[in-house]
């Protein structure tokens, strides 16, 4: 007898609705798994007749063969368990066969029979819906999470037997099971993900420089330097930038979601992400951490986890050259492709890069440096780790200074994030009307094409920027972006188009504060 059943196959984050195939034939017991499986899936084999047998639904002894098509498509994971019990209950002939064949089934087998949550369930469903497969069997573990797909039409269950009293149009059966424990759960948020949204800019003293940048790189979305000594407030403004930006667009909240279900770092029960995430790995985080990796098909790491809010460097050049190096590729695209041997998977990347940094390895040579003990040689090396190729790719590059006793004894107290926060929302509401109808929505993602060609300014506006670039203190690239944020400066003004300020401005943001044209 042959069972039919659907699963999801997730290869990054594009699912892939995988028919699974069972057929009980007569000969010696045997069980075999074919259709390109990875080593966690191979075992499903055991799990599923220890399962069957514990839910009062033995599978026979009998030659059983199981395919996952399309045979091609690398399978991985152990969200297949469910599909395959199902379909070898239909195949035996102990639950109706029409039954099992319409609904797509998700879930991870223990050997009692209970159904344990998988990570991928947001992606996985809205790959099965948009193939025309709208009723799912998912754990109760993951059914939250499946529910914040629109059309999805989801049955929560709890142990095989939930399955076989689905599919047999009997009420679920009344099963004494113990909780699943948090640990073991695939949806558990990562500490820190939000963090950032409830810290304030008032807290933040002096550091007017500082606080104008992040605003800026708030309003267009542009990736930020902070260089300056220890104590002086970078970790501080840095943390405090994603209380200033807005929520997530709907498009935006299920994209986020959707990384952090495939992650694992996301918690179902408050819904859709909808606030700007805020990823800050230590610095001795490892490439495959940071930009995604591991065996077999890549996990994303934190650059995709940081999709549409924020990945903060601190002490940036104490991270690896190779780490640092792998960010050049989603700063410019928006995107990160990894390949392994068994495939290529794509993760979205359009993260703000914010980096903090040391003038030296001391510390101490800002200012006139009189107290900095680190050799020119030193001093020249440790920033050189950060490479020109990265730094061409961040269009803010601020000095922050040491605070000094005059600036913290004043009275007024600096602006809070609530305040910036509305100049921020008016800003990018201009940007909307600008690109209404382009596929970009913020200045720091305008291509360099479009600003010189159709919203080119005039020559009197750019001289000191044409200046910077025949002097070759600029690369075309760096020319674009200055463009870019003057764009931001101008929105943050209220004024249409940038005026020549607004570009010097803009050039000395990205210059540390130093003059790079007469």
């Amino acid at each position: 007898m042959l069972g039919r059943c659907r699963a999801v196959g997730l290869v990054g984050l594009n699912g892939h609705v995988v028919e699974v195939e069972a057929d009980v034939a007569a000969g010696l017991p045997a069980f075999t798994l074919v259709g390109l499986p990875d080593a966690s899936l191979a075992e499903a084999r055991d799990r599923v007749r220890a399962a069957a047998a514990n839910a009062g639904c033995p599978l026979p002894a009998r030659r059983i063969t199981v395919n996952l098509s399309p045979a091609a498509l690398p399978k991985t994971g152990t969200a297949f368990d469910l599909a395959v019990a199902a379909a070898l209950l239909a195949a035996s002939g102990q639950v109706p066969a029409d039954s099992v064949a319409v609904r797509v089934h998700l879930g991870e087998l223990g050997l009692d029979g209970r159904v344990r949550p998988v990570r991928g369930v947001l992606p996985a469903v809205v790959a099965a819906v948009r193939a025309g497969y709208h009723r799912l069997v998912v754990p109760a573990a993951n059914a939250a999470e499946a529910r914040l797909v629109p059309g999805a039409e989801v049955t929560a269950v709890r142990h095989l037997a939930d399955v076989v009293a689905l599919h047999r149009g009997e009420p679920p059966p009344t099963l004494d099971l113990p909780e699943d424990d948090p640990a073991s759960t695939a949806a558990v948020a990562a500490a820190g993900a939000g963090r950032g949204s409830d810290l304030d800019l008032a807290d933040v003293v002096g550091q007017a420089e500082g606080r104008h940048a992040v605003e800026v790189a708030a309003v267009g979305g542009h990736h930020l330097l902070l260089v300056g000594p220890p104590g002086a407030g970078k970790t501080m403004i840095a943390e405090r930038l994603p209380g200033i930006l807005p929520d997530l667009t709907p498009e935006e909240a299920l994209e986020v979601t959707a990384v952090h279900s495939v992650a694992g770092t996301f918690d179902a029960a408050g819904g859709l992400r909808r606030r700007p995430p805020f990823e800050a790995p230590h610095h001795t985080t490892t490439v495959a951490a940071l930009v995604g990796g591991g065996s077999g098909l890549p996990r994303p790491g934190a650059a995709s986890r940081a999709h549409r809010g924020i990945l903060f460097l601190d002490e940036a050049p104490e991270f690896s050259v190779r780490a640092l190096e792998g960010l050049r590729q989603p700063l410019e695209h928006g995107e990160l492709v990894i390949h392994r041997a068994m495939g290529a998977a794509r993760f979205p990347a359009r993260f703000q890069l914010v980096l903090a940094a040391n003038p030296c390895p001391c510390g101490m040579a800002s200012g006139k440096g009189d107290l900095c003990s680190c050799s020119p040689l030193a001093r020249r090396r440790y920033l050189a780790r950060l490479s020109g190729p990265l730094l061409d790719r961040v269009d803010l590059q601020v000095e922050v200074r040491a605070v000094s006793r005059v600036q913290l004894s004043e009275p007024a107290l600096p602006e809070s994030s609530a305040v910036v926060a509305v100049r921020v929302a008016a800003a990018r509401a201009a940007q909307r009307e600008r690109f209404e109808g382009l596929p970009w929505s913020l200045n720091g993602e305008a291509p360099g094409a479009w600003l010189r060609g159709k919203w080119r300014l005039p020559a009197p506006a750019t001289r000191d920027l044409d200046q910077a670039l025949d002097r070759g203190r600029l690369s075309i690239r760096g020319y674009d972006r200055v463009l870019r944020v003057a764009l931001s400066l101008a929105d943050l003004a209220g004024r249409e188009r940038p005026d020549r300020d607004d570009v010097g401005r803009a050039l000395l943001l990205r210059c540390r504060g130093l003059a790079v044209a007469a």
